[in-house]
């Protein structure tokens, strides 16, 4: 088992005009974890995020920052971050948000789970002890709305499906073929949670404290939204005729 004193991690963040709060996110992130490295998807951000984290990653090797020419989704710069991630030898590769709203002083705790033997590690919200800082009721109803229902028609027994707080053992990861997750937003979270989870992963909940951006404009949009839902009908239906993607090959049970 990788030991958590020993595991090299990886905080994958994409981004698209987050220049008023990356910096704090990726300092607070080293502070409480000197030993991880940030890597920054940057989708050809017009506001200078890109040559924000530039100037950061050439005064810290710890920062690592991937441009890509075109904002073409979630999943697609998640996709690129993975990939880059395994090609560097890191044993936990974590998912964050740039705005803020996830809070890097809980990273051990994600860490703890990978450590302790988990394929994956969610961030949850809809947990005891989770708690939503400043959003307004309409998110809080869409976004337990969305679990709910993709809770029913997946018969997943995770709480917070929808969450971009979580985090994978590399080994595990690399049993995904990226190319096959297309869906993006919260689409993407719900495929990757169900994939796991259906290939008898073992995941690992942990509550977290979420706070609504302070800077910058969020990226839900109602397209997102109708995406998730048409997905989530979809792979229900399909699993219940029997056409549901072929279970991940995870490493053997620690």
């Amino acid at each position: 088992m990788i030991e958590e004193t020993v595991a090299k991690t990886v905080v994958v963040i994409p981004t698209y005009n987050e220049i008023g709060s990356i910096s704090s996110v990726i300092e607070r992130i080293l502070n409480t974890d000197a030993a991880a490295n940030v890597l920054i998807v940057d989708d050809n951000s017009p506001d200078g995020t890109g040559d924000l984290v530039d100037r950061m990653a050439a005064d810290d090797e710890r920062i690592h920052v991937i441009h890509r020419t075109e904002k073409n989704g979630l999943g697609a710069a998640y996709g690129a971050g993975f990939r880059w991630a395994l090609e560097h030898g890191y044993d936990f590769i974590v998912e964050m948000d740039a705005d803020g709203s996830h809070q890097p002083e809980e990273l051990p705790r994600l860490q703890a789970l990978l450590a302790d033997g988990c394929d994956m590690a969610i961030g949850a919200r809809w947990i005891p002890g989770g708690v939503i800082v400043n959003w307004p009721w309409y998110r809080k109803a869409i976004s337990r709305t969305g679990t709910f229902y993709s809770r029913l028609m997946l018969r997943s027994k995770l709480h917070d499906l929808t969450s971009g707080y979580r985090g994978f053992r590399a080994e595990s990861l690399r049993a995904l073929d990226m190319n096959a997750v297309d869906s993006q937003g919260y689409g993407f979270q719900v495929e990757m949670a169900w994939l796991f989870e259906r290939s008898g992963a073992k995941i690992g909940e942990f509550p977290i404290t979420f706070v609504e951006r302070a800077e910058g404009v969020s990226k839900m949009s109602t397209g997102i939204v109708i995406e998730a839902l048409l997905k989530v009908t979809g792979w229900g239906l399909s699993s219940l005729v029997g056409k549901a993607p072929a279970r991940l090959a995870l490493p053997a049970r620690r």
